[in-house]
């Protein structure tokens, strides 16, 4: 009887120090930095990828473009400049990865607040109710609300896994409904249904406007990238001819170089900055 009293004693012990380890590691998962390249991995749907590694792919695409480019032309300027675009190119890809996930998150939280607000409505907790949604949400937005379940299941912290769940999903939307949830919860409050409704409609209407003028103005923007584009990919053309890459392996075709890349660069910033709509910004993080 001693034995098995030491051997359940010994077992809760050992428990009780895998809990307190598991902690920090959840802490940790919560407060990753915010800004720059951690920043653009999670709103681009890769939390999970370090900037180390984004850093190891640019440059290996670098090297790649680099070396296909000097094997073509046989000029190490030109070469450096089209290594420089494809040293880009993963963060580019990013970025457009991010803006296409926005625009199909915006069509999606509608539907995910209106049912947690049925789910407030029908008598369910607020833990529950975010729950749910792993079976009822929006499909895209389902494996977040489950990582939410389970994170809650196994430590009953609500506010460390409202953190956990914000980090996963890096939206302004789910930002604020996440701390409006976390008030709620924490100083309690009867409206908690009528301010859902309310953001729900509110998401429906700014989607569709905004839906409308991106529709407009995407035909511009585009004329305007392939605009920027265009000089390169002639450039990339005539650099089969050795005579042609021959030509700007000097100073003088360097200073050309540099010269369009900035102008392209300034222009194309300039295009970005005339044409962007307001954004939401994550300023509850």
């Amino acid at each position: 009887m001693g034995s098995l009293f030491g051997l359940m004693f010994g077992l809760g012990l050992v428990l009780i120090w895998r809990a307190g380890r598991g902690a920090p590691r959840r802490v940790r998962i919560s407060s990753r930095p915010r800004g720059g390249p951690s920043r653009l991995l999670a709103e681009a749907g890769f939390a999970r990828v370090t900037p180390g590694r984004l850093v190891a792919g640019c440059m290996a695409t670098g090297a790649v473009g680099f070396v296909v480019a000097l094997a073509v032309s046989h000029a190490v300027v030109l070469a450096v400049g089209f290594g420089g675009i494809a040293g880009w190119a993963p963060v580019g890809w990013l970025q457009h990865r991010r803006r296409q996930r926005s625009v199909e998150r915006r069509q999606l939280w509608p539907d995910a607040v209106d049912n947690l607000a049925s789910a407030v409505r029908a008598g369910m907790g607020l833990a529950e109710a975010l729950g749910q949604l792993a079976d009822r949400g929006p499909e895209p937005l389902r494996p977040a609300f489950a990582g939410f379940a389970e994170d809650y299941r196994a430590t009953g912290r609500f506010g460390d896994c409202l953190d956990r769940l914000k980090a996963e999903l890096a939206d302004p939307v789910a930002d604020r409904l996440i701390e409006s949830l976390r008030i709620t919860r924490e100083v309690g409050g009867s409206d908690i249904g009528r301010l859902l409704r309310t953001l729900s409609q509110f998401l429906r209407d700014d989607a569709r406007t905004r839906a409308e003028l991106e529709t407009r103005q995407g035909w511009t923007v585009n004329a305007a990238r392939l605009a920027v584009a265009a000089p390169w990919i002639l450039l990339a053309l005539l650099s089969l001819r050795p005579a042609t890459a021959a030509a700007y392996d000097s100073s003088a075709g360097v200073a050309v170089l540099a010269i369009g890349a900035t102008v392209c660069l300034l222009a194309y910033r300039l295009m970005l900055r005339i044409a962007r709509l307001p954004v939401d910004q994550r300023v509850l993080q």
